[in-house]
């Protein structure tokens, strides 16, 4: 008997709030990785930080819960999420400048 097939799924998130200079990407990509994620982080000029998470749908249910919270520093006041299509190319999980 073969287990259930896993959902994948991939998320577009925008973070708003004190989420620059308070270690947040470094912090998103650690937790991403102990997820099993795939995907990347990065600051957007507005001081938000922006992000695509993919991987099965509970571990990117629980990242986008982390990024409600983000690390002991930041503080987080909305975070946007959108379905995106998955995409094969991700591998990893990486801060982007």
């Amino acid at each position: 008997m073969r287990p259930p097939a896993v959902s994948l799924r991939s998320v577009h998130l925008r973070i708003a709030g004190l989420v620059q200079g308070v270690s947040y990407r470094v912090s998103a990509r650690d937790e991403a990785l102990r997820l099993g994620l795939s995907g990347w982080v990065r600051n957007l000029p507005s001081g938000d930080v922006e992000a695509v998470a993919q991987g099965p749908s509970p571990a990117v249910e629980a990242f986008c819960g982390w990024c409600r919270r983000g690390p002991p520093e930041a503080r987080v006041t909305d975070v946007q999420t959108a379905e995106v299509t998955i995409d094969a190319a991700l591998k990893g999980f990486e801060v982007r400048r």
